[in-house]
């Protein structure tokens, strides 16, 4: 079957309009946070805070399709109040927990400053109302309406098949073992006879009360293992770019390569060799194939409003969804189309 896997050049409010009500299955996306990010012109819009933007991406949706749209935590709530204004019902907040912030902090005295290091950024999860009953919904609508919990669930060392319910918080592999070496080795709690699945409620050995006997996962570990943790490949960023002019971290933030302002890995740190592909945003792909499988029915078309460097498109790809990505800046259109290609 072939799917969709595009990347429109242009302004996703302009270009909206050319689809038609319900062509997509799901839409996951990272807009602007509008918190004047390396000065750059698009963080600067507050596009991303506008009910007619969003009311006209649920237009395009199926009934009962999610949303999944990362946030930044100063200005999370106004995303999240537009995208509501819209008509879309909230479900949830997910958050991606990362070890790779650096604090943008002015340093005072007396060992005083401005600003904490950021290490997790919020997730809203949407979605449109279904009509009808969610089986009847499921069943009209492409599959649109449910979440894919089983092809989600975090793999477990046990003997347990299914692996443990998917959870609100993701990790890196860099907060991942920070939150493992604070735990240090825990002994996991316990299932119902019968239910090694994880069909019915997962029980604490404290908390059995008259549910009858319990068995054990099996696993020993830290507490990571009870959260999903996305585990970047190895130079993802420049796949498919490698013949686009590469840049410093100095180039890519209009700053003096070493300065303080490249210091931060979504700034440049780590690129005075020069990297390929320079958008300063980018989410790790095997994280936003997590987020695409559990949202979007198998074989659905997901669109991305913020295309940017083509992450979710890579990902589309790698999940066998169709993709839709919008993306005003020339440059970042030519590093997600050819990422997309690569992948």
């Amino acid at each position: 079957m072939s799917l969709d896997m595009e990347v429109v050049h242009g302004d996703c409010q302009l270009e909206l309009p050319n689809f038609s009500d319900g062509y997509f299955d799901a839409v996951v996306t990272d807009p602007p946070y509008a918190l004047g990010y390396m000065n750059k012109a698009w963080d600067k819009t507050g596009i991303a805070f506008d009910p007619s933007l969003w009311r006209e991406v649920l237009r395009t949706l199926q009934p009962g399709a999610h949303l999944l749209a990362f946030g930044g935590t100063r200005t999370y709530h106004r995303l999240v109040c537009a995208i509501e204004d819209a008509g879309f019902e909230i479900r949830d907040s997910l958050h991606w927990i990362f070890g790779t912030g650096y604090p943008k902090s002015l340093n005072l005295e007396k060992g005083r400053g401005t600003a904490l290091k950021p290490a997790h950024e919020p997730i809203v999860l949407a979605r449109k109302p279904p009509e009808g009953t969610m089986k009847g919904n499921l069943k009209k609508h492409r599959g649109a309406g449910a979440l894919n919990i089983d092809a989600c669930r975090v793999k477990s060392a046990a003997s347990m098949k299914l692996g443990r319910w998917p959870a609100n918080v993701l990790f890196d592999e860099d907060a991942a073992v920070e939150l493992d070496a604070q735990t240090s080795k825990l002994c996991s709690g316990g299932v119902l006879k019968g239910d090694e699945g994880g069909k019915r409620n997962i029980v604490s050995p404290l908390d059995l009360g008259p549910r009858g006997p319990w068995q054990s996962y099996g696993d020993k570990g830290g507490a990571s293992r009870f959260f999903y943790v996305a585990k970047p490949g190895r130079k993802e960023r420049d796949l498919g770019c490698e013949h686009l002019p590469a840049k410093t971290g100095g180039e890519v933030t209009n700053r003096k390569d070493g300065s303080a302002g490249t210091r931060t890995p979504r700034a440049g740190a780590g690129r005075t060799g020069g990297a390929h592909m320079t958008h300063p945003c980018v989410k790790p792909v095997a994280l936003m194939q997590y987020l695409v499988r559990l949202i979007t029915p198998p074989g659905g078309v997901v669109l991305d409003p913020f295309a940017g460097s083509g992450t979710t498109g890579v990902a589309c790809h790698r999940e066998a969804r169709g993709f839709i990505g919008m993306e005003l800046e020339a440059e970042y259109v030519a590093f997600a189309n050819a990422r997309i290609k690569a992948a």
